[in-house]
């Protein structure tokens, strides 16, 4: 059981959910990444989809684009990569996170989820919508066990070269109609940091 457990029909059934496709964002602004970023994925993206792995997308892709926009907002938000994320065991909500993004400054544990972050595995974005949604309840409930004032949780399926982007507001599941792409690196950037924007 766990996270990966979990299909879309599945969490909204479980946890009541009402699913809205809607657009996310609206007016944009873009974000032109660093040089080093740009040499980077320059080299990575290659490397990545030549080599097709889960574990080549992470390192090559995904985590120098995470790493970049925590420099950028140093100190308000924490990467967790491959962490557990134990909330609550009865209810299927425990197992690892591929990624979890935390307000505040670096601690040892989850402390203030806000963003979850899976890798797409074949291509198939929608086969891990629940999955992400599953991590989203629980970083939600794990937030209100705490007494945190954190109402909205954001959530990502990405294959590393698409990405789509999830909400959710108490038990409201907004999913964004639209998709955004690696090669529109600058656009990307804008909607990861309108959403940090929205917690700082």
């Amino acid at each position: 059981m766990g996270y990966s457990s979990f299909t879309l029909e599945k969490v909204k059934k479980q946890f009541n959910l009402y699913e809205e496709n809607i657009t996310l964002f609206d007016n944009i602004n873009t974000q032109p990444v660093s040089a080093w970023l740009d040499n980077f994925l320059g080299i990575g993206i290659p490397l990545a989809l030549s080599s097709g792995t889960e574990k080549a997308k992470s390192e090559f892709i995904i985590a120098p684009i995470l790493f970049e926009l925590n420099q950028r907002n140093i100190d308000h938000f924490m990467i967790y990569s491959g962490k557990n994320f134990d909330v609550d065991f009865e209810q299927g909500l425990n197992g690892e996170c591929d990624f979890m993004l935390s307000k505040g400054k670096m601690t040892r544990t989850i402390e203030s989820p806000i963003v979850a972050l899976i890798e797409a595995k074949d291509h198939d974005i929608d086969k891990y919508l629940g999955q992400c949604v599953a991590q989203m309840v629980a970083a939600q409930l794990f937030n209100a066990q705490e007494g945190l004032t954190i109402d909205t949780i954001f959530g990502c399926v990405t294959t590393g070269e698409t990405w789509q982007f999830l909400k959710l507001i108490e038990k409201n599941l907004l999913i964004d109609k639209n998709r955004y792409y690696i090669n529109n690196i600058a656009l990307l950037f804008g909607v990861l940091q309108k959403i940090l924007d929205i917690y700082l």
